[in-house]
C-alpha cells in the first residue's frame, strides 16, 4: 500500500470529482494515475489559494483502475458526463472513443489541447468507493502527519509503511467516509451561456 500525495491547487469538484457516490481522478496528475494501483491511497492537500496547505481536501483508497473507454461506457459513471447543472458541469467523464479509435473530448472544464494531451498521457481513471472528501471543510492535519504534505508541484510517495498505516488509521477512526463538504470553488455557471468557454481557472 502506497500513499500518493499532492497539492490540490484548484478545488472545483472536477479533479477529484467526489459526487454521485464515487471519488474519481480522471484528469490531471497523469503520473499518479499511471503509477497508482488498486489498494493505494491518493491524498490531496490544500494550497494557499484555497483552504491552506496544512489541511486535507481529500483522501481516496483506489478500488478500481479503468481506462477512459471503460470509464466512459460504465453505467455507474454516466452522471459524471459533463452537463449543465452545479454538480453536473464538474463531470470528469470527458473522453470517449471516436470512429477512428482516437479519444474525443467532450465539452468540459478541460477544453484546450494542452489539457487534453496532459490527461491522455495516462489512459487511467482512478476510482474509489472508499474515500473522504472535505473540500472547503478541509481538516487540519496533525503535526505528527504533516510529512504527508507535498509542497509545490508533482507528488510524493516515499512514506514508510508505519507512517502510512498510522495516517490511514487516524483518518478512518476520526472521520466519516464520503462527501463531507462542498468544493472550495463551488460557484454556479462555471460554463458561460455557450457551454464552451470556461469562466474559472481549472489548471492542475
Amino acid at each position: 500500500m502506497k500513499i500518493y500525495s499532492y497539492v490540490v491547487k484548484h478545488d472545483t469538484g472536477f479533479a477529484p470529482n467526489a459526487f454521485w457516490g464515487y471519488c474519481t481522478l480522471a484528469c490531471c496528475k497523469p503520473k499518479i494515475r499511471k503509477l497508482a494501483t488498486v489498494g493505494d491511497w491518493v491524498v490531496g492537500t490544500g494550497s494557499v489559494e484555497n483552504i491552506g496547505n496544512d489541511k486535507l481536501i481529500y483522501a481516496m483508497k483506489i478500488t478500481e483502475k479503468l481506462s477512459f473507454e471503460q470509464y466512459s461506457r460504465d453505467k455507474r459513471f454516466q452522471n459524471k458526463i459533463p452537463a449543465k447543472g452545479l454538480m453536473e458541469e464538474r463531470g470528469d467523464n470527458i473522453f470517449y472513443k471516436g470512429e477512428n479509435s482516437g479519444y474525443i473530448l467532450r465539452k468540459s472544464l478541460h477544453n484546450t489541447e494542452e489539457q487534453k494531451r496532459t490527461d491522455l498521457s495516462a489512459d487511467s481513471v482512478l476510482v474509489a468507493d472508499w474515500y473522504f472528501y472535505f473540500g472547503k471543510n478541509g481538516c487540519l492535519i496533525p503535526a505528527e502527519f504533516r510529512a504527508v504534505i507535498k509542497k509545490g508541484p508533482a507528488h510524493k510517495c516515499n512514506f514508510d509503511q508505519n507512517f502510512s498505516s498510522r495516517f490511514i488509521k487516524w483518518l478512518e477512526e476520526n472521520f466519516q467516509r464520503g462527501l463531507q463538504g462542498e468544493p472550495f470553488d463551488y460557484k454556479e455557471k462555471l460554463f458561460v451561456s455557450d457551454y464552451e468557454k470556461i469562466a474559472v481557472n481549472t489548471s492542475c
